[in-house]
């Protein structure tokens, strides 16, 4: 089953959104966010991708990091500051209402770690190629990407087992949310041809969701 996919469906409903994604990925999702945050230090500087409700972005500042999560969803990033208030994150996090068209606003080799879950497959292709370079641009030299995502399988047969998940859920999807969805072929060429290195990969069983982190030279 494609957690992005259902992520969409879920995006209707702000409120419901991690109560949902939850209980779908019986907390598969949770395992891979707090292992990806993991790698956060004290007093780094952060920048979260499309946070959504700041999953994210609550469990790097948690690990002592100063945290920018961006997001075009504003109720989305209500639900973000509302949860950063109760843990007493406030301070430690900024939300903003912002796309990834803006990232060049950002100072160049100022963010020690660049993250991105469930974000990355719903750009258009020259959207991603701009959001990666950006990426790279805006992390000091040996500043990590974090990212992930829901991916295209490799293997023919698990191809066809997604192709066949993806069409009924991408009906459902379109049902609720008048949207469609778009895993990603490919990432790990495109992050390293960004001119990230790669240091780890972790695919799930189906192949179809990708732990990646990644340095910058």
């Amino acid at each position: 089953m494609s957690t992005y996919i259902l992520m969409k469906i879920l995006e209707s409903a702000p409120k419901r959104y991690d109560l949902g994604i939850r209980l779908l990925t019986r907390g598969r999702l949770d395992k891979i966010y707090d292992r990806l945050a993991s790698r956060i230090k004290e007093e780094d500087k952060v920048l979260d991708i499309g946070c959504g409700t700041g999953a994210l972005s609550l469990r790097a500042a948690q690990q002592g990091g100063t945290v920018k999560g961006i997001d075009i969803n504003s109720q989305m990033l209500e639900i973000a500051k509302i949860r950063a208030d109760k843990l007493n994150l406030d301070q430690k996090i900024e939300f903003g209402e912002m796309g990834v068209a803006e990232l060049d606003r950002e100072e160049a080799d100022s963010y020690d770690a660049v993250m991105s879950g469930l974000f990355f497959s719903e750009l258009a292709e020259d959207e991603l190629s701009f959001s990666l370079r950006e990426a790279k641009r805006i992390l000091k030299p040996g500043g990590l990407l974090l990212v992930a995502d829901e991916v295209r399988p490799d293997k023919v047969y698990k191809k066809i087992i997604n192709g066949l998940r993806r069409l009924f859920f991408g009906a459902v999807v379109f049902i609720f949310t008048q949207t469609t969805t778009r895993a990603l072929k490919n990432l790990p060429e495109k992050i390293s041809g960004s001119g990230f290195e790669i240091e780890s990969i972790k695919l799930n069983r189906g192949e179809n969701f990708i732990e990646l982190i990644a340095r910058k030279p």
